[in-house]
């Protein structure tokens, strides 16, 4: 067991805390799963408009690798095929039946996980879509099942403003958690951390976890990215593989293998500035259900924008869509265009900065804000500022990366440690940018061009 301090970062101070008790969400009517927001995957159909078809029925296949099927989070009717651009399948969406039946899979004891072989298990994850659970560095894609990973990282201490507390989600999940560790072992000849929040009395059901090494992290954020601990514990170098899978998912995973079916229900976040106080909690969501009985508490009397992920680095999703199976906390911000006098010339007495030049910084310390999406700015051309260094906590020379990366040198960005970093990990260096950059796209891009190019 290690015990790591990080020095570098900062919690931003946002309002909005969900309340850690966990409700069920009202029952949907329909559910959806969404193929294209799965990178490359060439999806094809199994079904058509009008079958009937049960919970963890395939309805997609990847063309390219005919093991990976996209199921029915429910049993019901294919109500709606939608296409994307150049006939993408964009969306699919099922009515639900009124009992939700579910197709039978192969259950297995928790005692009998030693004698499954790795393909075994791997091929269950691609026939039933979880295996989009686990993700591969570098580049953050779904999990190769032909790579074989050095070593598999467990994140249940993500500090992102507004993550899901991994101790909410997995009190009365115990066994599946345990489960879940008990099937990553046999997925990779190397150790299997476990990376905890070393600041709270964590859970016996993460402290007693068996089968892996446990780490604790204190610090500020992002001392919970996984990054952080890859970092730390097992460094990545080109030509190595690391998967990385979020405990909160893991629970899934376990579920999958002990109950013999689809998972129907997964444990969320809801919380942010956008949501009234009675609707920040946890929610017991049907996967792929409408999210309407979780965003249900706006009144829609302002414009809001809803997150899914922390509120630095999530991806916007419309407000009337329905949940994803990876979708494990939402944030909801209130849009913000207004423009203050003066801007930056004037005190700051009522404005969140990271700059000392801001009355707010010296007198404000402890006080939570109701952040929104303003910029506060506006785009500047890129000047090396050494500020971003001051909230990046691994060894890695940002402002010159960023720049090898707008040049677009590959060489150059490897030697740099772009092998290293997720686009999530410059999200907080982008909160600070006096240039108002979009770093996270930045290095998305580059990761992007060295995985078309090649290492």
């Amino acid at each position: 067991m290690g015990s790591y301090t990080i020095k570098k970062g900062h919690d931003i101070r946002i309002e909005g805390e969900p309340e850690p008790a966990i409700v069920d969400a009202v029952e949907t009517r329909d559910v959806a799963v969404y193929p294209a927001d799965h990178f490359g995957i060439k999806a094809r159909l199994l079904v058509k408009e009008g079958d009937t078809v049960k919970r963890g029925t395939p309805l997609v296949f990847h063309k390219k690798q005919e093991a990976f099927c996209i199921c029915s989070p429910a049993a019901g009717t294919v109500k709606a095929i939608d296409y994307g651009k150049r006939r993408m399948i964009s969306r699919i969406v099922v009515e639900c039946a009124d009992k939700d039946e579910a197709e039978p899979l192969k259950d297995y004891k928790a005692g009998a996980f030693g004698s499954l072989s790795r393909d075994e298990i791997l091929l269950h994850l691609q026939n039933t879509g979880l295996i989009v659970l686990l993700q591969q560095r570098p580049f953050s894609r779904t999990a190769n099942p032909e790579a074989k990973p050095k070593s598999i990282f467990v994140n249940a201490m993500n500090t992102g403003p507004f993550q899901p507390d991994a101790n909410v989600v997995i009190k009365d999940h115990g066994a599946e958690f345990q489960a879940g560790l008990d099937l990553l072992t046999r997925l990779t000849e190397g150790k299997v951390h476990l990376c905890l929040d070393g600041s709270k009395d964590n859970l016996q059901a993460l402290t007693g976890a068996r089968n892996v090494e446990v780490h604790t992290f204190t610090g500020p954020h992002p001392a919970g990215n996984t990054s952080v601990h890859i970092h730390h514990i097992d460094p990545i170098s080109p030509g190595d593989t690391i998967w990385t899978v979020k405990a909160v998912d893991l629970v899934l995973i376990g579920e999958l293998f002990l109950k013999g079916e689809m998972p129907a229900s997964r444990v969320i976040s809801a919380a942010g500035p956008g949501l009234p106080e009675s609707a920040r909690k946890y929610y017991r969501v049907h996967i792929g259900g409408s999210l309407d009985g979780v965003l249900g508490g706006t009144d829609g009397s302002e414009p809001l924008r809803v997150v899914s992920g922390d509120a630095l680095s999530g991806t916007r999703i419309p407000q009337d869509r329905h949940h994803r199976l990876s979708d494990a906390g939402l944030t909801v911000l209130k849009e913000d265009d207004s423009r203050l006098f003066m801007g930056w010339a004037g005190p700051g007495f009522g404005r969140y900065s990271l700059s000392p030049t801001y009355l707010s910084t010296w007198f404000k310390r402890k006080t939570r804000w109701a952040l929104g999406t303003s910029l506060n700015g506006e785009h500047r051309p890129m000047v090396l500022t050494g500020i971003y260094d001051k909230y990046m906590p691994l060894n890695i020379m940002t402002d010159f990366l960023v720049r090898a990366v707008l040049a677009r040198d590959g060489d150059e960005m490897i030697a740099l440690g772009i092998l290293e970093t997720d686009p999530e990990d410059f999200a907080l260096c982008a909160f600070a940018c006096p240039s108002k950059m979009d770093l996270c796209g930045v290095i998305r891009r580059g990761l992007d061009q060295i995985e078309k190019e090649g290492i």
